[in-house]
């Protein structure tokens, strides 16, 4: 099948380049939201966010290829081709914002806008070797994008380090400012480094190594029962458009909302129950800590081909929390693992305490720096 990560690309102009996840609308320019229903469709105005960054010199140079309505973790989109994965050929790009990421692995552009509703930046940002960063729910303005499930949705940035996301952020939210952090300073936990392959274990908890601060922590995973409140909310979106154009929908989510449409009124009312309680608790597990440390997936880039369906479980198993929680959560490369393929770590904070964790993560991306002999990097 044909790879495709990004389309009319223009990178002729002068200011930062961007790719932007065809899941906004940018006036003048085709926007399908990865879908055969919307292959012809132009908007009329751009999303919020993605003016926010023209508005601040940010140059788009063209829209990014997804999992079709970023349903997806893998962005083999059965419309307009699967995107390559550049620092691991034959891997998946991950998703659902796959081409954002694998543009910038490529070093096609120097940023990237994704979103995020269940590890849909963090996700391709692992598989990629680069980084991306879903902020605190709410904090990016998502209208002029497609929703998948709306109390899980974030826009983010993606950059080649934690310093190219936090100018995104200075300019995606009016007010935001980077922080400095004495990161010794803080009460870091670590948790969730015994479900990953072992060099991507060994590659995380030696980031651990580097902060004085940290401790072991048993932080829950959220409860599969949570998950039809998800499902809901994708199927709500949906419903419309599949009455009039399932004949146009890709297998792979066609076979997702069939089962979403499926999820009964009681196991919403549970989930979201469920939701709550998973809130709490993690609440109460972080009590006494300022940011939390896991690894951002159990494994590196697995093989282009399985399916998203095969992957989906897996790869979602420790970025999904913090959609549910609507928490902070930055995602960054820590160095080679199993195939010499990039391990990601994932440094997340309580909500609101967006500069916090990225303050952090900025050190952490200096110390693992200069330990490979790189020395130390600028805002």
């Amino acid at each position: 099948m044909e790879s495709v990560f990004i389309t009319e690309l223009d990178t002729d102009r002068d200011g930062l380049t961007l790719a932007v996840k065809d899941l906004f609308d940018t006036a003048g320019i085709r926007t399908t939201y990865g879908s055969a229903i919307f292959r012809d469709h132009v908007p009329d105005a751009t999303a919020s966010a993605v003016a926010r960054l023209e508005d601040a010199g940010y140059v788009n140079a063209g829209k990014a290829n997804l999992h079709e309505f970023a349903w997806g973790i893998t962005s083999e989109n059965e419309h307009y081709g699967w995107v390559p994965n550049p620092v691991a050929p034959g891997r998946i790009a991950g998703g659902s914002s796959g081409g954002c990421a694998a543009a910038l692995a490529a070093g096609l552009v120097d940023a990237a806008l994704g979103t995020d509703s269940g590890g849909s930046v963090r996700i391709p940002a692992a598989c990629c070797g680069i980084t991306g960063f879903k902020p605190t729910y709410g904090l990016i303005p998502l209208d002029g994008c497609f929703p998948l499930a709306r109390s899980y949705d974030h826009a983010g940035p993606m950059a080649r380090d934690v310093a190219g996301c936090e100018r995104m952020m200075e300019a995606l939210v009016p007010g935001f400012s980077v922080a400095e952090v004495a990161v010794d300073e803080l009460a870091i936990g670590v948790a969730w480094t015994q479900l990953a392959d072992p060099l991507v274990r060994e590659r995380v908890e030696r980031v651990a190594e580097l902060l004085p601060g940290a401790r072991w922590l048993d932080v829950p995973l959220p409860p599969g029962t949570a998950y039809p409140g998800f499902q809901r909310e994708a199927a709500e979106v949906h419903e419309p458009l599949w009455r009039e154009h399932r004949d146009l929908y890709g297998e792979n989510v066609a076979t997702k909302l069939q089962r979403a449409l499926r999820v009964s009124d009681g196991d919403v009312e549970r989930a979201a129950r469920e939701r709550q309680l998973y809130r709490e608790r993690v609440a109460a597990a972080m009590e006494g800590v300022d940011l939390l440390l896991t690894p951002t997936l159990t494994m590196v880039a697995p093989p282009a081909g399985a399916g998203d369906l095969a992957l989906r479980d897996s790869v979602l198993r420790l970025t999904l929390p913090w959609n549910a929680v609507g928490a902070p959560a930055l995602a960054f490369p820590c160095g080679p693992a199993e195939h010499g393929l990039p391990a990601s770590a994932q440094l997340v904070g309580p909500p609101g305490r967006d500069a916090l964790v990225l303050a952090a993560g900025h050190a952490l991306e200096e110390r693992l720096r200069a330990q490979r002999g790189g020395g130390g990097g600028s805002r």
